[in-house]
């Protein structure tokens, strides 16, 4: 994997490192063939800030927020899984358009299944490990997310944004 990367639970910042880290991931930005794939990344982090089953992260590099990504209990279904509590879910993850094509989303996906599995020892879940849905339109996440050790499960159709394809990666 190209760079490193590190994952900041937002959650486990102080008021004042919050502000500053949600400043810059207010700034990031995506390309205008990912819109319809990403939701804006500052209104899922204060989304997940206030749910207890998310646990939102910048994605940093270089000392500042190239990404964001939540890892959420409970709701694995949401990516086509067959039950909600055997693995996390991970959602709403972006890097920004001018740091994509370095290797940060394939980094940002290994460290997010491990940051996965220290939170199910932690919290005592059970989890075994991480899905997503990611659309099928879109080949550069898909290849990202294979070189970060997920693999396909299939097709899933309950994508926002046409069918999505569902990937599993254990602990």
């Amino acid at each position: 994997m190209a760079e490193n990367v590190w994952l900041l639970p937002l959650k486990d910042l102080d008021d004042d490192a919050r502000a500053v880290k949600l400043g810059e991931i207010a700034e990031l930005e995506v390309g205008e063939d990912q819109r319809r794939f990403v939701g804006d990344a500052l209104r899922m982090m204060l989304v997940a800030l206030e749910e207890e089953s998310r646990h939102p992260f910048a994605v940093d590099a270089n000392g500042a927020a190239v990404g964001v990504l939540t890892l959420q209990s409970g709701a694995a279904c949401l990516a086509g899984w067959p039950d909600n509590d055997s693995v996390w879910l991970l959602r709403g993850f972006l890097i920004d358009r001018r740091h994509q094509g370095k290797g940060l989303g394939t980094s940002a996906a290994d460290a997010a299944v491990r940051a996965a599995a220290k939170l199910t020892a932690a919290l005592g879940g059970g989890q075994a490990g991480v899905v997503l849905s990611v659309n099928e339109a879109n080949p550069a996440g898909q290849a990202a997310y294979r070189r970060a050790g997920f693999e396909d499960r299939g097709r899933y159709r309950g994508g926002d944004a046409g069918p999505q394809r569902t990937m599993y990666r254990a602990f």
